[in-house]
């Protein structure tokens, strides 16, 4: 895959390849896009933030835009590229306004 098949703040289910190199499936809604990875939050999973890179998945099974009022919000500096050079999960809440939180 590439950065020309994601957008950001859009849900997505894929099959990727996770770290032991296995295939599994996913849900993922994407922050953030860079060149070669992308920051995106496992919905199925607890509150860690993930940085997987465009090779390690291997097919977009559903897409799905998120309206401006449900956008998880995280601080800029967060999802800034230097914050992510050396590690691969970060743990950060957030939550989007319309829900009350």
């Amino acid at each position: 895959m590439q950065q020309d098949n994601f957008k950001e703040n859009t849900r997505y289910t894929i099959t990727w390849r996770n770290a032991s190199g296995q295939l599994q499936p996913a849900n993922i809604y994407i922050y953030k896009l860079f060149a070669s990875t992308m920051i995106a939050r496992m919905t199925d999973k607890g509150g860690l933030l993930y940085k997987i890179s465009y090779d390690d998945v291997t097919k977009i099974v559903k897409e799905v835009a998120v309206t401006a009022e449900n956008q998880y919000r995280i601080p800029a500096a967060i999802l800034d590229e230097k914050m992510w050079k050396d590690r691969t999960v970060m743990e950060r809440y957030s939550s989007s306004p319309q829900m009350g939180k």
